[in-house]
């Protein structure tokens, strides 16, 4: 750690906010923050408080705080107006190296651009086999519906590798990364496979992102009447509402998801030094595309289980199967709140009638809530119960429950019970709800304050 306690440092700058004689450290900051002297200053918040002073020809003096992107510099500052510049003094500058990254950030900012800007998205099981897809680029149609078509078969199926292509099965470290070619596309793209990890570091499954350098073009846009085709709404959506689903959903995600990606940038400082309250910001900005990137897919969902005709595939499906399925998906967000997820033994089945891709919506947003809304270090359980025609799966949290007023309007459209800041649209339970009742099924809910929630998917019964 560095410090100046007893040195008083000074630096003058011109009627042009020009930094034009600084004693050390300071002219050091100003360089590493990539100025010169004399020049422009490069200190963000020396530069915004000299501006202030010089424009209102007051004398300012407060602590302030910048970095360089090597050390985290605190300092008492005192700037005052003096011949059309501004005299800065400043005292008790300290010093204190940066802390170092963690080992896996760079792995995790990656992961985060790359699910920001990916046209196509699927998700794979530990063997990476394709669960589910979705896709709303024109120039991925096929390849996607060729995905959505083979669930269960490797996803380098429905790709060309290229060099790699004569070394099948490949492990996903060789994938990751690789440029693959798209039949029907003229677009080159890459693949990014983002493995999920269990509580002991097995692998659980697997993300897949298809990116592109080059954007989206106009021409790569569904057409209106190919609309009812698109991915990402499964095989048994027989309509979709031109508003979102059709027109608004392609157009929007694009860019918004490169807003992601710039800010992302900005909050890793992947583009140099910057504060941390500007850091926060771009954090701020991320989150919030992330946020209404989400209320687009819960829009676009809701237009279609609300369109006429809407009807899910009538599946034979194993409830076990897809509740571990979906708990692996989901581990490593529990894994962050030191939650565990109590799954169904891998010898324990439970047959069921309903769409596979519905249901595993259903329990992911299920999970996801349980996990959003439970306290760290706690349990959410996944509980299987059957009788003559039914079959149930019941994810059971430890969190602080609902009132019976509460149980009574959480499946409500846009129902958020009071919550703000967390990002939900108040649509995931109501769109849950509406699928498994279109499945010949029922969501119910069963909770007290203090005792924790449990919702109860039931589908019928399979052969």
């Amino acid at each position: 750690m560095s410090v100046y306690d007893r040195i008083q440092i000074e630096a003058r700058s011109d009627s042009e906010d020009r930094l034009i004689s600084a004693d050390e450290p300071l002219a050091t900051l100003q360089a590493r923050c990539g100025g010169k002297l004399p020049g422009a200053i490069a200190i963000p918040e020396l530069r915004e408080l000299v501006a202030k002073s010089r424009g209102y020809g007051l004398k300012l003096a407060r602590p302030i705080t910048a970095q360089d992107g090597v050390e985290v510099i605190r300092a008492w500052i005192e700037v005052s107006p003096l011949d059309g510049g501004c005299r800065i003094i400043l005292r008790n500058w300290h010093a204190t190296p940066l802390p170092p990254e963690p080992s896996d950030l760079t792995g995790r900012r990656k992961a985060e651009i790359d699910r920001a800007l990916a046209e196509l998205t699927a998700r794979l099981d530990a063997g990476q086999n394709v669960l589910t897809v979705e896709c709303e680029a024109s120039d991925l149609m096929p390849v996607a519906k060729a995905m959505q078509a083979g669930i269960g078969r490797p996803w380098t199926d429905f790709v060309e590798l290229g060099a790699l292509s004569s070394q099948k099965p490949l492990h996903w470290r060789l994938l990751d990364g690789a440029e693959v070619i798209i039949k029907g596309s003229q677009r080159p793209w890459r693949a990014s496979v983002l493995p999920q990890l269990g509580l002991e570091g097995e692998t659980l499954g697997f993300e897949l992102f298809l990116t592109s350098e080059v954007p989206m073009s106009g021409s790569d846009l569904v057409p209106e009447d190919q609309a009812d085709q698109t991915v990402g709404p499964p095989k048994g959506d027989k309509a979709r509402s031109a508003l979102i689903g059709r027109e608004l959903a392609p157009i929007l995600r694009l860019p918004i998801a490169r807003i992601i990606a710039n800010a992302e940038t900005i909050r890793t400082r992947r583009v140099g030094p910057l504060p941390e309250e500007y850091a926060d910001y771009a954090g701020d900005i991320a989150a919030a595309g992330q946020h209404l990137l989400a209320l687009i897919d819960d829009l676009s969902d809701m237009e279609v289980i609300e369109a006429e005709g809407f009807a899910p595939a009538a599946d034979r499906i194993d409830l076990a199967d897809l509740a571990r399925r979906a708990a692996g998906i989901l581990g490593v967000r529990a894994r962050e709140k030191g939650i565990t997820l109590q799954l169904p033994d891998v010898q324990e089945h439970l047959p069921a009638i309903g769409e596979f891709r519905r249901v595993l919506q259903v329990l992911l947003n299920l999970i996801g809530n349980a996990i959003r809304y439970t306290p760290e270090n706690s349990t959410v359980s996944l509980q299987l119960t059957s009788c003559a025609d039914r079959a149930r799966i019941a994810v059971v949290d430890q969190g602080a429950g609902l009132s019976a007023e509460e149980a009574s309007r959480v499946f409500n459209k846009f129902e958020r019970l009071g919550r703000s800041g967390d990002g939900g649209s108040g649509l995931g339970l109501y769109i849950s709800r509406r699928l498994a009742r279109a499945m010949g099924g029922e969501l119910t809910v069963e909770s007290r304050l203090g005792h924790g929630t449990r919702f109860t998917l039931d589908l019928p019964k399979g052969g």
